[in-house]
């Protein structure tokens, strides 16, 4: 056999999904025109894709306008058996443990669509702390999680996400080469701490959840306060290590 990557296409499904997720990406019904249009086909080439899938109440038909809609359906389908919900409940505690014991916030993130998921949070019980919200995303290459993340995804991966992520392509050739090389050396180290990029006075100390076979599934950090002295005996290396007992009690939980 060749040495070589085989790549399945199945253009019905790729159309159904384009769809779907052009759909998803806008506020308002769209004519069947219109959805052509956005994903750069004609309308008779989707005409069966769109009966298909209103058929199987993937999207809904406005009887007057005749314009399309996504129904619940991929909501409910997605609410029956979450990834994400086993993950954030194996990793609650052991979260909430180690900003009590270093008495500093710290998240969980996962990789989405190009950018990083905030998925669980755990204040630090400290009277000031900082607080990031789950569910909100953030930039792919200017945090922490983001280049952990990344620095686990096999080559080919990192090359399709950097051919897609502006701030990448905004990069000079030698800026793309000294991030892609800073990529390795965390993977080569198996954890990253740096000042953040995105708040002054802030820290991230992050380690990946779940290496070897199974893959990278989320990454833990820990956004330390510099400007807080709130536990003079623990330094970042101490952080890391609590991080690292707390990333392995995670991997535990969900059988990793």
């Amino acid at each position: 056999m060749k040495d070589k990557e085989v790549k399945y296409q199945a253009p019905a499904l790729d159309k159904g999904l384009d769809i779907l997720e052009y759909l998803s990406s806008q506020s308002i019904p769209l004519s069947q025109t219109e959805i052509a249009t956005g994903i750069d086909k004609s309308p008779n080439e989707i005409y069966r894709m769109l009966m298909s899938l209103e058929s199987r109440g993937y999207i809904l038909r406005d009887e007057v306008s005749g314009k399309y809609r996504l129904s619940l359906k991929l909501f409910h389908l997605s609410h029956r058996h979450s990834p994400v919900d086993e993950l954030r409940k194996a990793s609650q505690y052991p979260l909430e443990e180690l900003a009590n014991t270093i008495m500093q916030s710290c998240h969980l993130s996962i990789l989405y669509m190009n950018q990083v998921m905030v998925v669980l949070h755990a204040k630090s019980p400290g009277p000031i702390a900082l607080s990031i919200e789950e569910g909100n995303l953030f930039p792919l290459l200017l945090t922490a999680s983001g280049k952990v993340l990344l620095s686990y995804l096999p080559d080919s991966e990192q090359t399709t996400i950097f051919n897609n992520n502006a701030i990448f392509q905004a990069f000079t050739d030698k800026e793309k080469v000294k991030f892609i090389k800073s990529l390795k050396e965390i993977k080569d180290k198996g954890a990253y701490i740096r000042t953040s990029d995105l708040a002054a006075g802030v820290i991230d100390i992050s380690v990946p959840i779940g290496k070897g076979n199974t893959g990278i599934i989320a990454c833990l950090t820990v956004s330390s306060l510099t400007a807080l002295n709130v536990n003079k005996d623990i330094d970042n290396e101490d952080i890391l290590a609590e991080a690292i007992k707390c990333a392995e009690r995670i991997e535990q939980r969900i059988g990793l």
